[in-house]
């Protein structure tokens, strides 16, 4: 199975880009975010491969970061997701949000994604909610990393009993109503609060 492409970019265009790998010439699809990443032609480049074989088929899918290859292995296991609609949603959505969507639980920004429906939106949350770490999902919100005190009060709202998922949202929700992301403590208190 290949894992990883390391060679000269022989021809980019959007979606497809040819990496030369020893005098051999790989077609790669690839998502806009990895596409714009990509060097220039003739620039040196590292793609972060999936190997789809099919009865009739077979392609290679190439990332920019192990991250994007992570979702798109993750949406290849849900019923009636295929490579076309896992790009898709990397297409249509940062792998944050996407994390974001799956951990909150948010249809209605999934389904936004070209291709992607409502119920498919609801079957790939469904599906992928156990598979996603909260606290990574939370780790690059809107507004920047997550500050240690904010990790810190997530987990210690899980310690607590609260699920993954109602932590962050927990914490989210305190940081909203003016904690200040860094105090573990006044989003501990401000969160259980509001409970």
């Amino acid at each position: 199975m290949i894992s990883m492409l390391h060679g000269i970019v022989y021809e980019k265009n959007p979606g497809v880009v040819v990496v030369e790998c020893g005098g051999v010439g790989y077609d790669v699809v690839v998502p806009i975010g990895s596409y714009n990443a990509i060097a220039s032609v003739g620039g040196e480049c590292r793609l972060f491969v999936r190997h789809v074989v099919r009865e009739d088929d077979e392609q290679l899918y190439g990332f920019a970061t192990r991250e994007e290859r992570s979702v798109f292995n993750l949406l290849q296991g849900v019923s009636g997701v295929g490579p076309k609609l896992a790009l898709a949603v990397l297409d249509g959505l940062s792998v944050a949000d996407f994390r974001r969507c799956v951990v909150n639980g948010d249809a209605r920004r999934l389904g936004t994604v070209k291709g992607v429906g409502k119920k498919t939106a609801e079957r790939i949350i469904v599906e992928l909610k156990g598979k996603i770490n909260p606290v990574e999902a939370m780790s690059n919100d809107a507004s920047g990393p997550v500050d240690a005190g904010m990790r810190d009060a997530i987990l210690a709202l899980g310690q607590l009993g609260f699920g993954g998922d109602v932590a962050c949202k927990m914490a989210q929700a305190a940081i909203d109503a003016g904690a200040d992301r860094g105090n573990t403590e006044e989003i501990i208190r401000k969160a259980l609060a509001s409970r």
